[in-house]
C-alpha cells in the first residue's frame, strides 16, 4: 500500500460510542525539517482518498514538497481509516458509530502531535468536506494552526445542502439489495442511482448548458458518455455503508458544536488565524453567499470567490484555470507573515 497507519487504540467519539482499534490512514509528502514547523495537513472529502489531493501538490506550486512537509489524512470512514467496511463486528457495517467532523481532527490532531512530534501548523487546507475540517481545526486547535484555506465547503452545512444529500442518501437506499446495510453485495443500481442524482449537483447550469464536459480535459462523447463514464464511474467503486458513514458526518457537520462554543457565529468569530475562504461562483451546495455570511464573522478572513461555470468541482482539480486561481491563493497565504 502507498500509504500509512496510525493506531488510535479505542476512541471515544462525540456520541459516546467508543469506536475499538481506530486507525487513521494518512500519506506525507515530504520532509519534516528539524524544527518542525513547515507541516502543512491537507485533509481529504466524501469518498476521497488522499490520491485524490495529489492535483494539488507538485514542485513550484504552493504545496510544494521539496519545502513542505505535507500530510493527508484520510477521513474516518473512507475505506481507508477505520470504516463502515474496514471495522469488525459488533461495530462494522450498519453498525459503525457516527461520526463528527470534530472526531475526525481530534484524531489527525493526534496523528500530528504524537507520531510527528508537531506543534504548529503553518496551514490547514481542503476541498468541501475538507473544508468543513480545515474548519474545525481552526476551532479547535488555534494556537496551532497558523493559516487556513477553505475551498468550497463550509463551517456548517446548510438546510438546502441537507435536503440535497437526502436526496442522495434516498437514492442508495431505495435499492433492496442494500438491505438495511447489511447487503451481502454492494448495492449496484443504488450506487448508479446515487451518482445520477450527484451529478446535477456537481457542476453548474452552465457547465451543462456549454457541455463543457465535451471539452478537454473530460473530453466525453455525450452526457449519457459523462453521466455513466465520469458520475457513476466515481461512486460504483465505493462502499455504500461508507458513503453513508461519510454523508452524516458532512450533513452534522457543525463547528458551533465544538466543545466550548455557544454556536457557529460565536465559533467563527474565534478564528484568529488568517484565513482565505474560496467558494466557487456557481457551487450548488456551497455557494459563495454562504461563504460571505461565515466570513463576516471572521476577524481576519478574506472572501475570494472561485470564477466560472465548474460549480463544485471548481476546486476538484480537474480544470486547470481553476487549479491555477487557488493555488496562487495559497501562496499568498503562505507567504504573509504571521
Amino acid at each position: 500500500m502507498d500509504y500509512d497507519v496510525f493506531d488510535l487504540g479505542d476512541v471515544r467519539l462525540r456520541s459516546g460510542i467508543t469506536l475499538p482499534a481506530a486507525e487513521l490512514a494518512y500519506k506525507t509528502y515530504g520532509e519534516l525539517n528539524a524544527g518542525r514547523d513547515n507541516a502543512i495537513v491537507y485533509p481529504t472529502w466524501y469518498s476521497g482518498q488522499h490520491y485524490d489531493n495529489e492535483w494539488l501538490i507538485g514542485e513550484g506550486m504552493a504545496l510544494d514538497p521539496s519545502k513542505y512537509f505535507i500530510i493527508i489524512p484520510n477521513m474516518l470512514g473512507n475505506g481507508l481509516s477505520s470504516s463502515p467496511s474496514t471495522t469488525p463486528p459488533p461495530h462494522d457495517r450498519a453498525r459503525f458509530p457516527h461520526v463528527t467532523m470534530y472526531d475526525n481532527v481530534q484524531a489527525q490532531h493526534r496523528l500530528v502531535t504524537e507520531r510527528f512530534g508537531i506543534e504548529r501548523l503553518e496551514l490547514v487546507t481542503g476541498w468541501s468536506m475538507g473544508a468543513g475540517q480545515t474548519y474545525q481545526w481552526a476551532v479547535s486547535h488555534p494556537g496551532m494552526v497558523r493559516r487556513i484555506l477553505p475551498f468550497c465547503g463550509a463551517a456548517k452545512t446548510s438546510l438546502h445542502n441537507i435536503v440535497f444529500l437526502e436526496g442522495v442518501k434516498a437514492a442508495l437506499t431505495a435499492d433492496a439489495a442494500w438491505d438495511n446495510g447489511w447487503y451481502r453485495e454492494q448495492p449496484g443500481v443504488g450506487l448508479r442511482a446515487l451518482a445520477r442524482v450527484y451529478a446535477g449537483w456537481g457542476f453548474s447550469q452552465q457547465f451543462y448548458r456549454e457541455r463543457i464536459y465535451e471539452r478537454e480535459p473530460l473530453g466525453y462523447g455525450s452526457l449519457e458518455d459523462f453521466l455513466v463514464g465520469f458520475w457513476e464511474g466515481l461512486f460504483i467503486k465505493r462502499d455504500a455503508d461508507n458513503l453513508l458513514a461519510m454523508l452524516w458526518t458532512w450533513q452534522n457537520a457543525d463547528v458551533g458544536r465544538t466543545p466550548g462554543f455557544g454556536g457557529v457565529e460565536e465559533a467563527l468569530a474565534a478564528i484568529r488565524a488568517p484565513a482565505i475562504v474560496m467558494p466557487a461562483e456557481q457551487d450548488l451546495y456551497f455557494p459563495p453567499e454562504d461563504s460571505e455570511w461565515e466570513v463576516a464573522h471572521m476577524p481576519n478572513a478574506e472572501l475570494r470567490v472561485i470564477p466560472g461555470a465548474w460549480g463544485h468541482f471548481a476546486g476538484g482539480g480537474l480544470n486547470p484555470v481553476d487549479t491555477t486561481f487557488i493555488d496562487d491563493a495559497l501562496k499568498e497565504l503562505l507567504a504573509k507573515d504571521v
